[in-house]
């Protein structure tokens, strides 16, 4: 039950979606790339990403001192259809910006 209270509670937010959106979008992302693309403090971010991994949503790879997500895979049924959703959302994605180059980051 708590898991699921968790992943209910993630989505109640709309920085969190257009997080999974973009996510879902772009695949694995660099921190970096995601604070650049989305024009976010790093620590606001880093909260937000968290919140998602505790919440199921979210796999992370630590590649030196950076940190990638991306969707985890695979997902229960609820998140696969939160994530389904989100997709009909009219959200628009801002472009990726490359700021990490061969697993290291420029910021």
């Amino acid at each position: 039950m708590e898991v699921f209270l968790k992943s209910a509670a993630a989505l109640g937010d709309e920085t969190r979606v257009l997080l999974l959106r973009f996510l879902d979008e772009y695949g694995e992302t660099c921190v970096c790339d995601m604070q650049t693309s989305l024009d976010m403090i790093q620590s606001r971010l880093s909260r937000h990403l968290k919140i998602l991994k505790d919440a199921g949503f979210l796999k992370v790879v630590r590649k030196g001192t950076w940190a990638y997500y991306s969707i985890r895979s695979p997902l229960d049924r609820f998140r696969s259809e939160a994530l389904e959703e989100i997709r009909y959302l009219d959200i628009k994605l801002p472009p990726l910006k490359k700021q990490s180059r061969n697993g290291e980051c420029k910021i």
